[in-house]
């Protein structure tokens, strides 16, 4: 079948173009993608020196399944994993399946963005194209593991439930599965873009009693209030490292620091910026994924702070998914709100505009089939 899709050049840019997508074969299934969410890493993606479909969060309904497919039927409404598992490796069966030895895209070793064998299952101009991350949601119609889907449970729009599988996934998860965080505690959020609003979330799920959101623009600290920011900073793009900030922060919390400290920027410069926010043997928590080399004062680990540094919340979708799903029909999880504004796929340029500028908490993709 042909259906329309964003295909990334690998320089730069993309463009909407027809690809061919063959009948799913053993453990896949096809998928007819109802909406997908946009995020820097989709941006990044026109620039990994290779022609791909983009598009690595989706939600959508089960059309057609391969022989081997046992969980999944037709007409499953499922939402979408892009850190797929094989659930027999040695890091799944430690409970690690979102860095999965044989089918993660983006651990050590294994850093392509199909994670799949059977590339010619999907074609552009009459060539095999990979399929960001194993998925490629930018597009009508997406061929997919059974294990990249989870099952949608709830009452839930199409639009709430493709952001799931990676900014809402990666803020809750490195609050609840990653740092732990205790009820009572104190957390500061650096960056209130998509992963840190759910970072926020996470930690008012989680209990958390004083949330301070930081930011250098203002109106995104009035998305974090509404999220569950007890309190902001103001930051100033000249502040380095953060410092002053960070020293309001410690006026925030008697002096110490926080308990727990989230980077959600992105910005390399500020990888060890939640070391100087947290108070000794607090937990500093690198969020984003910064890869780039930098420089850390050892000072401030000064005593007894942990720094880590998780993947995509740890995310185990079997669990995960369901529990976010319920939290969301408790009216714990707010998803509904974080989508700010959908796009058709033709505007894909503007999406990725609005979402450089900050104006939405979350962008979204909608199909109309």
């Amino acid at each position: 079948m042909q259906c329309q899709a964003a295909i990334a050049d690998g320089i730069g840019n993309h463009t909407i173009q027809p690809i061919t997508i063959t009948d799913p074969q053993g453990d896949e299934v096809l998928v007819q993608i109802k909406a997908a969410g946009i995020c820097h890493t989709d941006w990044d993606s026109q620039s990994w020196a290779k022609s791909l479909v983009m598009g690595h969060e989706g939600a959508g309904i089960i059309v057609k399944t391969g022989p081997t497919v046992t969980t999944l039927r037709v007409g499953d409404a499922v939402m979408l994993n892009w850190a797929i598992p094989c659930y027999t490796c040695f890091q799944c069966q430690e409970g690690n399946q979102h860095i999965c030895e044989r089918n993660s895209a983006v651990t050590a070793g294994n850093k392509v963005s199909q994670g799949h064998a059977t590339l010619s299952s999907t074609q552009y101009n009459g060539q095999p194209i990979e399929r960001s991350f194993g998925l490629g949601t930018m597009s009508e119609y997406a061929l997919v593991r059974e294990a990249a889907c989870v099952t949608l449970q709830v009452d839930m729009p199409f639009p709430s439930a493709a952001i799931v599988g990676c900014g809402v996934m990666t803020g809750y998860g490195s609050v609840v599965n990653a740092a732990k965080v205790k009820a009572g505690s104190s957390v500061v959020v650096l960056g209130t873009g998509g992963v840190g609003l759910n970072v926020i979330q996470g930690a008012r799920i989680a209990g958390a009693a004083k949330i301070i959101a930081v930011d250098v623009n203002p109106g995104r600290l009035e998305m974090a209030r509404f999220y569950g920011a007890t309190e902001t900073v103001l930051a100033d793009k000249s502040d380095k490292n953060l410092l002053e900030a960070a020293r309001q922060v410690k006026t925030m919390t008697q002096g110490r620091g926080a308990d727990y400290a989230f980077e959600c920027t992105a910005i390399p410069a500020l990888g060890a910026a939640p070391l100087a926010m947290v108070r000794n043997a607090g937990v500093a928590v690198q969020v984003s994924g910064v890869e780039q080399e930098i420089s850390i004062d050892m000072n401030l680990f000064e005593w007894d702070k942990v720094y880590i540094n998780p993947l995509y919340g740890q995310c185990r979708p079997q669990i995960d998914f369901p529990i976010l799903q319920q939290l969301y029909t408790k009216g714990d999880l707010l998803l509904d709100q974080l989508v700010t504004r959908t796009y058709a796929l033709t505007d894909l340029h503007q999406a990725f505009a609005d979402m450089h500028a900050g104006r939405n908490a979350k962008g979204v993709i909608v199909f109309e089939s």
